[in-house]
């Protein structure tokens, strides 16, 4: 069996995820009432028996930097596996920001020779899925690949949003790929990128000093196109669930992928496993359904107290329905309080939000999201789709009533 180590690219800020990418990367949103992210490749990672692994982070790391922890969660302590975070570092006296994800790989080679493994496993931290990767290294190794990268299908209308292949049918399980566009305006296959990539180390190593000496470094813009024509590039297919967390949107409807009678993402089938100790996870107390309390076809965790009405939503520990309450369709993260009377439809509230009594947030023309540990005043009404800044005071909102896709910051922004 070949030595691998597993590279994961942890992700920044994105625009389109708006304020919840705020404080955290993206790969630490929290996702489906007790999870992060970026659980989801550390778990599969697990699996797969992948026991050496460098996080590449730059992005307001501390959330990330608590939740790893020691790795204990994913068993990976011990004398021969380990997680490392690897900030950006350049030189003997300068930091610098990661250019781009290949980049990032290529200040850390230093980390890959110390571990002289003969394959490396370079991973996005923000997709919600379940893979064994020793799948696609026995594809790698069978098809004597120099890299070989995961691609999945999506809706054609979808495609252009990604970086899609056309390849070879050398093998049920994929082929060699003939032609790569990153994000192109005419879709070339509907076979999209799921930035997984498993490269023979010395030909990593060799296609990063190459690309060092370009002006941008993207695996997938840049790398992946380099070497089609001269080595041997394959595309592994991938047939399972893929939850991708770029939008808004996307985010909401992953995690709503968790609920009704039929779910695409099974989590206690896919053992995903997270740190207990961040939020003091393991330390709250039983979740109680009051005697006025509701639930239907909602997921919620241990530290929950429902004496309101909840349909079709995700609760994560610490979060409070009052009474009369009506919560729909809506996420509602670490230690929410949502107040007497409040209605919240298609709303994210983030970690520490208190709403107020009798407010009406949200609606069916968008998704709404109410920023880290803002409190809003009682009786206030936010239409469908709008951004509350995190932190906000109930001092702060100068309106009782905002229309759809408005946008709420303090009087000092």
């Amino acid at each position: 069996m070949p030595k691998v180590i597993a590279m994961i690219l942890a992700g920044g800020r994105v625009g389109e995820l708006d304020i919840l990418t705020y404080f955290r990367p993206k790969s630490t949103l929290p996702f489906g009432g007790l999870y992060r992210i970026i659980d989801f490749p550390l778990s599969n990672l697990m699996h797969s028996r992948i026991e050496r692994i460098g996080i590449l982070s730059q992005y307001r790391s501390s959330s990330l930097i608590e939740h790893i922890g020691t790795g204990a969660s994913w068993d990976m302590t011990g004398r021969h596996r380990g997680i490392n975070l690897l900030p950006p570092f350049h030189g003997l006296h300068a930091s610098d920001w990661y250019k781009g994800t290949a980049d990032a790989v290529y200040q850390n080679l230093e980390f890959i020779h110390a571990h002289s493994p003969d394959l490396v496993l370079i991973l996005s931290g923000d997709h919600i899925y379940k893979m064994d990767y020793q799948d696609l290294i026995a594809f790698h190794t069978d098809m004597r690949a120099d890299v070989s990268a995961a691609f999945v299908k999506v809706r054609p209308g979808e495609a252009s949003r990604f970086g899609l292949t056309k390849f070879r049918d050398d093998d049920e399980r994929g082929g060699r790929i003939i032609e790569y566009a990153e994000k192109p305006r005419t879709p070339i296959s509907n076979w999209a990128s799921l930035t997984i990539y498993i490269f023979k180390t010395e030909v990593l190593e060799d296609i990063l000093k190459e690309n060092a000496q370009m002006d941008s470094h993207e695996f997938g813009r840049d790398i992946l196109p380099a070497m089609i024509n001269r080595f041997n590039v394959c595309a592994y297919k991938f047939e399972g669930f893929w939850g991708y967390s770029r939008t808004i949107e996307e985010y909401w409807t992953a995690n709503m992928q968790l609920l009704g009678g039929s779910p695409n993402i099974r989590l206690e089938d896919w053992q995903v496993r997270t740190n207990l100790d961040h939020e003091a996870i393991r330390d709250r107390g039983p979740s109680i359904i009051g005697p006025d309390g509701f639930c239907r076809d909602a997921r919620f965790y241990n530290g929950v107290r429902i004496d309101g009405q909840v349909t079709n939503s995700i609760l994560f520990p610490g979060v409070h329905i009052g009474k009369r309450a009506r919560v729909t369709d809506s996420i509602l993260s670490f230690d929410t309080q949502v107040g007497e009377r409040a209605m919240l439809d298609r709303t994210i509230t983030d970690i520490g939000t208190a709403i107020g009594k009798g407010c009406a947030i949200g609606g069916k023309e968008g998704i709404s999201i109410i920023g880290a540990r803002t409190q809003t005043p009682d009786g206030i009404q936010i239409g469908a789709g709008a951004r509350v800044r995190p932190g906000l005071k109930p001092k702060d909102f100068t309106a009782t009533c905002y229309k759809n896709g408005a946008k709420i910051t303090s009087r000092n922004d």
